[in-house]
């Protein structure tokens, strides 16, 4: 494969991805009301990308996250695999395969849910 169209390696690939996310130093007005949920694999870069995006969303608004890994979950294995990564906001799915930013952080924090 050409050098051009070769993925740089992510900083976090290979290393421990951490179960839940830090407590927010402050609570919000949205960390109450919400639990994002990252369903990953190790070695996937899509994920990495992912969790990128729920670690700057969530700890913009003091949101609680946490990765849970789909080799370690048989049942998450069978629902996800063809899906990873998916995100969930309150245990539904928000999305897969690509996270929004501005679409995860209107979820959190739209008030008509």
């Amino acid at each position: 494969m050409s050098p051009l169209f070769r993925r740089k390696p992510s900083p976090t690939a290979g290393a421990p991805q951490p179960a839940q996310s830090p407590e927010p130093a402050e609570p919000s007005e949205y960390s109450e009301n919400h639990l994002v949920t990252l369903i990953r694999k190790p070695g996937c870069h899509l994920c990495d990308d992912a969790q990128l995006v729920v670690e700057k969303v969530c700890a913009d608004l003091g949101v609680p996250w946490e990765a849970k890994d789909i080799t370690e979950d048989r049942r998450l294995h069978d629902e996800y695999w063809e899906q990873i990564p998916v995100v969930l906001v309150d245990g539904r799915q928000h999305t897969f395969w690509r996270v929004n930013e501005e679409r995860l952080r209107k979820a959190l924090t739209d008030e008509s849910k």
